[in-house]
């Protein structure tokens, strides 16, 4: 058997430690405050780290305070943060976070997420408008070190390529899917996480994927019925 025909669950763990290898072990600690960090995620939809940046700061410098943020007009919360795709569709989401937070917990503090089991975390924060899985997901990892799976277009386009999941899966079953292929240790997980993506932005880009200098290409499903025989219109 070639080694692309694993069985996924083995080639989810080789992609695991070729990449770990790759690009280093790091170890989990936040990169920042739990509502910050919420609140990024929240933006950084469809939108790059330097414009997401951009857009958090700028409406803190605006309006003050999450106070200021959620009694302010919301054209012109749109406006600060215009740097991000689809400013006037998040903007009321933010608000509306913000309102939901504060009348539920009496301030903007989210702590008290770190107590809670993982589906009722998941189900608090994904009630909140503009908060899906993959949100939820990288919040709870990334800040509250819990063992969950966040799926940005990265991992979800590499995981297809190299054969971890199937063509029909959706991108909201991909959490489960691949959680359940990775080590449950949250620090594995974010490793995963984040080596995806670095590896989504510098390797197996969306357009012209650099194939031949991919550390997956030998388990690649993509790279082997496709790109070696010639069927890729970009190779």
């Amino acid at each position: 058997m070639e080694a692309y025909q694993l069985p996924p669950n083995e080639k989810a763990l080789l992609t695991h430690e070729l990449l770990n290898q790759e690009y280093r072990h790091r170890k989990l600690e936040p990169r920042r405050s739990h509502m910050h960090e919420l609140i990024s995620t929240m933006l950084s939809h469809r939108t790059n780290h330097k414009d997401e940046e951009k857009a958090y700061y700028t409406m803190l410098e605006r309006f003050g305070d999450w106070d200021g943020v959620v009694n302010a007009d919301v054209d012109d919360l749109a406006d600060a943060i215009q740097t991000t795709r689809y400013p006037g569709q998040k903007a009321p989401q933010i608000q509306q976070a913000l309102r939901m937070i504060k009348e539920e917990r009496g301030e903007y503090n989210i702590d008290f997420l770190e107590e809670l089991p993982v589906p009722e975390a998941m189900a608090w924060l994904t009630k909140m408008p503009g908060v899906g899985v993959k949100t939820a997901t990288l919040l709870l990892l990334f800040n509250f070190k819990k063992p969950v799976m966040p799926v940005d277009t990265h991992v979800f386009r590499i995981s297809q390529r190299v054969g971890l999941l199937g063509a029909k899966v959706t991108a909201s079953k991909a959490h489960d899917i691949l959680l359940e292929m990775l080590p449950p240790e949250p620090e594995e997980l974010y490793n995963f996480h984040i080596h995806m993506l670095r590896h989504g932005q510098r390797i197996c880009t969306f357009f012209s994927p650099k194939c031949e200098e991919c550390v997956l290409n030998g388990i690649c499903n993509y790279y082997q019925e496709v790109r070696q025989k010639g069927i890729d219109k970009a190779a």
